[in-house]
């Protein structure tokens, strides 16, 4: 593949719901560009994007795949995502390289949640936005009622370009209105063909499209209210503007998988869709941390950001990564502006699906890959090392959704952490740790099925099965009143006894463990044994005895006791301990404390009612309700023991679109109906 300037570069996200269509629209896009000979179908597992087993396995995308386009002169780097929301992570990605969103809409089930997102995530990002209602030759779609769908839901920035001619449900032909011509499509070519009678209709697009582009400059004001037709490059130049913008939401349609007006779209695209120039500058830090505005230039220092990574267990990593300006070259030296280390770049490629293709460079706007560099990931900057400039990773959405993770087989425990940590390399919407309290390893992603790619790609790259379990609780025991107890070791076996007694109170206190504290007099105890004695106790708070979880919130004071001149020890005193504890703590009033988390969660406000009734079944608290543009934000506080399912629920009763965040708030006391079935358990295992 040839290198391309930026003025010839199209970086295009394609972005929406599961099973739009996106990754067959990709597919179309490239065998009309006539480098492949056939055109691949999601269901036969044979397409350039999904090439992941998984993927083919689930017919499905989990990640994102760039598929770069050459059409008429100019490079269109389609970036395929993800649909489904377990796999969120692939859309930011591929949002962080972009300049542009075409969001594909399904013309049978219409404007989804997917789509709500992906505009979102593309007018977060500041990028320009377009829509291709694919799927309208199915024969239960409905182009003008997705339109209007469409319309309502995004206002008056939807704007028509390719509109289909419907007949008896079936499209007969396509009109491009900027054209103003009319194509039939036979064995996916367009044959051009006289613009059918729609009556009104036709006009009525025809004038909200000039509408859009009057509204772009007051030259095409004046020219459109004094009833002048607009030239093809006029309503060209406008609609350009008004893409850039963010005023303009053009509205192309067709058939990924019978390559009807696909073309059309590729068209639309290097006329309206911003060049790689025109937004691959951006704005970065430098070390002082004053605020550096780049812009696209060949000849200027490099400055590239890396937005997605491949960890291959055989080959190593694979770094996507988006030129901002000047070049990339192999054999030069960039600075990482994360580690502070500087990065040897050794081969670099162009990647199509997974297919990589080597190069000497990458030139400002364009996209490409870089092997081997073990110390650099998703969201790092690297630049020339004469010029420090950090830019803004890619904003991935939080995990939620978290698992205890086992080895299915025992001993792997090692085996099953080291592919854990690559995968969340590779992907960063997955957290992976130890969990002190438990013992337990915790992986935390988007979702379940999000966590069950995780448990097939660590079989199939990392020859380790995992089980997922729900996580532990790390409860806490602690007492409500004080008591005052003997500790009495004393032992004869011949030879030297052993020897140790002393007198303990144990009371409530502010504290994270057991605190200790000694008031003896008259050397009852002798000094010197009074480290054993707390070494005792705390070894002992350990376990409490309820249901054997650390105890918290005790203070011990070592009043009073005696020593044997030869039979005592350390051993002895820290013996004597441990007996006053197993004494005095039941005779402290012990209960069982729970965590408790403080969650704070955006729903849509008509799903509310419903998220508030769910956490008050959990035993939650509702501490506030806040609006936040159309969403309605919900802080409340819920035991930990009763969030374990929560994602799953909200993403039923929001439809995707709820999203929430947790933090450990405190330990209180569990209810104690709670608290005994806790106990028992703890005593069957």
């Amino acid at each position: 593949m040839k290198n391309y300037s930026a003025k010839q570069i199209r970086n295009v996200v394609l972005a929406g719901h599961a099973s739009a269509g996106k990754t067959s629209l990709a597919e179309a896009a490239y065998f009309l560009t006539g480098k492949s000979d056939r055109l691949g179908t999601v269901a036969e597992g044979n397409t350039i994007c999904d090439f992941d087993p998984e993927e083919i396995r689930r017919k499905s995308s989990i990640s994102a795949a760039v598929v770069p386009c050459e059409w008429k002169d100019v490079k269109i780097n389609l970036i395929d995502t993800p649909g489904q929301f377990d796999f969120a992570g692939g859309v930011k990605e591929g949002m962080r390289a972009a300049g542009s969103a075409v969001i594909v809409v399904s013309g049978k089930s219409g404007v989804s949640v997917g789509a709500q997102k992906a505009f979102d995530s593309a007018s977060e990002k500041g990028i320009a936005k377009l829509f291709f209602i694919n799927k309208t030759d199915h024969e239960h779609a409905d182009f003008y009622k997705v339109f209007e769908d469409l319309k309502s839901t995004f206002g008056p920035m939807v704007c028509p370009i390719v509109v289909p001619y419907v007949v008896d449900n079936k499209v007969q032909c396509y009109i491009n209105l900027v054209e103003h011509r009319a194509y039939e499509y036979k064995n996916g070519k367009a044959v051009p063909c006289a613009i059918p009678d729609m009556g009104h209709r036709l006009e009525g697009l025809r004038t909200a499209m000039n509408e859009a582009v009057a509204e772009t400059s007051e030259e095409l004001m004046e020219k459109y209210f004094s009833g002048e037709e607009f030239t093809p490059d006029e309503l060209i130049m406008g609609l350009a503007t008004g893409v850039r913008r963010g005023e303009i939401a053009p509205v192309f349609c067709g058939s990924a998988t019978s390559l009807e007006a696909v073309d059309q779209l590729m068209n639309g695209l290097i006329w309206l869709a911003p060049w790689a120039e025109t937004v691959a500058g951006e704005t970065g830090v430098d070390n002082d941390g004053n605020e550096v505005k780049l812009t696209v230039n060949e000849d200027a220092q490099t400055v590239a950001t890396v937005f997605k990574t491949v960890v291959d267990p055989f080959v190593g990593k694979l770094l996507y990564f988006k030129v901002v300006c000047g070049k990339v070259s192999s054999d030069m030296t960039l600075l990482n502006m994360r580690t502070g280390a500087q990065e040897r770049i050794g081969k670099l490629y162009y990647v199509c699906g997974k297919k990589q293709t080597e190069t000497k460079e990458v030139v400002a706007g364009d996209i490409g890959a870089i092997a081997k560099l073990n110390n650099t990931g998703t969201g790092d900057t690297l630049c020339s090392p004469s010029r420090p400039i950090r830019l803004p990773g890619v904003n991935f959405d939080t995990p939620c959704y978290k698992m205890s993770a086992k080895p299915k087989n025992k001993g792997e425990e090692d085996k099953l952490a080291a592919g854990i940590i690559k995968l969340t390399e590779e992907d960063p919407t997955l957290t992976f740790g130890n969990n002190e309290a438990t013992g337990e390893m915790i992986l935390a992603g988007l979702g379940e099925q999000h966590l069950e790619t995780v448990a097939a790609k660590l079989k199939a790259k990392f020859g380790v099965e995992v089980v997922f379990e729900a996580p532990k609780v790390a409860y806490r025991e602690t007492i409500r009143k004080k008591s005052k107890v003997q500790g009495k070791y004393k032992k004869q076996s011949g030879g030297h006894g052993q020897y140790g007694d002393v007198w303990i109170e144990f009371e409530p206190w502010e504290c994270d463990e057991l605190e200790f504290a000694e008031t003896v007099f008259g050397g009852s105890v002798p000094k010197n044994y009074f480290p054993a004695v707390e070494k005792g106790l705390k070894d002992s708070a350990k376990a409490g005895v309820l249901a054997g979880y650390p105890m918290v919130g005790v203070k011990a004071t070592l009043l009073d006791g005696s020593y044997h001149p030869v039979d005592s020890s350390e051993l002895a005193f820290k013996t004597a301990a441990s007996l006053a504890y197993k004494a005095g703590i039941p005779e402290a009033s012990p209960v069982l404390l729970e965590p408790i988390t403080t969650v704070v969660v955006k729903v849509p406000t008509d799903n509310a009612g419903d998220i508030m009734g769910d956490i008050n079944k959990r035993r939650g608290r509702v501490l506030g309700m806040d609006p936040e543009g159309k969403l309605m934000v919900i802080t409340a506080e819920v035991p930990e023991s009763e969030l374990y399912d929560f994602p799953t629920t909200l993403r039923s009763v929001t439809r995707g679109v709820g999203s929430f965040t947790s933090e450990f708030a405190r330990y209180e006391e569990a209810p104690a109906s709670i608290a005994q079935k806790i106990i028992e358990e703890s005593k069957a295992e």
